[in-house]
């Protein structure tokens, strides 16, 4: 079985953390990865206060292992956001599309574990500096928000980097990335896109169909004229985004305009046509719907076998 310090550090069986997807991640699917074994997170992103405290406190009716919230630094509700996941005594947060250094105080004060999600060795020295316990190192694979390097590069030189435990994402979806992460140094994952075709995932049904009939080729990423680049599946919505993104005529506001609420039209209601169904590429390896704990089981054990059989090309 694959034990690593991430186990111990955050009370789970298995060393890999859920995404803390906007739209997508709620107490439903939160609390089905920890009670398999993982650690779910409830995403913070598009929730007031008071929804999200709502949502934490579902999640522990379902669970009474640990899980966490994803605070999403660009919501207009982060004061909030904030605020509400001290007074509700979560343990654990990730954050991203940000610098959580003014809230940093607050939570440790709490004893909250903070992890956020970096793209790059500084933004990760930074985050060791104002005493994140452990940083998820994002490649440019992930679906949603990404930054400019990849899983492959990233991760090995932000584990030289810093002393903390270090978790990689982008890519893994199976337990050969597992296994990849391993031995770039990562001491766990945290999986995004393979989480959103699972059965307690409550998006729409046409979202998880396009995961899974999704080829390698089937990505695109928007949004890099904007500075805040995006990748999702191709869709009408993103090739009509990635047109009018290299119209020279149409300004950043008219742009911006017609992105908003694309995301929720795509996770909740299943809007082929107007959504943004943001997904990594790893989408291409997907091709069923499994409970939770079929997949941690799944993952855990392919990647124990591919390690196991490491040494066939070594003599």
């Amino acid at each position: 079985m694959i034990r690593t310090p991430i186990c111990e550090l955050f009370g789970i069986k298995y060393p890999i953390f859920q995404g803390g997807m906007a739209w997508v991640a709620d107490a439903s699917l939160a609390a089905a990865v920890s009670n398999a074994g993982g650690l779910g997170i409830i995403a913070g992103m598009n929730s007031n206060g008071e929804q999200l405290r709502a949502e934490i406190r579902k999640c522990r009716e379902m669970t009474s292992k640990p899980f966490g919230v994803n605070v999403m630094l660009m919501s207009p509700f982060v004061d909030e956001v904030a605020h509400t996941v001290v007074e509700e005594h979560v343990s654990i947060l990730t954050t991203g599309a940000g610098n959580p250094g003014k809230y940093m105080p607050a939570w440790l004060e709490a004893g909250i574990r903070v992890v956020p999600v970096v793209a790059s060795i500084g933004f990760a020295r930074l985050a060791e500096k104002r005493g994140a316990c452990a940083v998820i190192a994002e490649g440019a694979e992930s679906g949603g928000h990404i930054g400019k390097l990849h899983t492959m590069a990233l991760v090995p030189q932000i584990c030289d980097a810093v002393k903390i435990p270090v978790l990689a994402a982008g890519g893994i979806g199976d337990g050969r990335g597992v296994a990849a992460a391993l031995m770039l140094g990562a001491q766990g994952v945290q999986v995004g896109t393979r989480f959103l075709v699972a059965k307690e995932c409550t998006i729409s049904q046409t979202y998880k169909d396009k995961v899974i009939k999704a080829s390698e080729l089937d990505t695109v990423v928007t949004g890099e004229s904007l500075g805040d680049a995006v990748r999702s599946l191709k869709t009408p919505f993103s090739r009509e985004f990635e047109k009018k993104e290299h119209e020279a005529d149409i300004s950043r506001e008219e742009l911006e305009k017609f992105g908003a609420g694309a995301l929720r039209r795509a996770a909740r209601e299943g809007d082929a046509q107007n959504g943004c169904f943001l997904a990594g590429e790893i989408a291409g390896l997907i091709k069923k719907e499994q409970s939770a704990k079929e997949m941690i089981e799944e993952i855990f054990g392919e990647a124990e076998k591919v390690l196991g059989g490491a040494d066939q090309w070594v003599k």
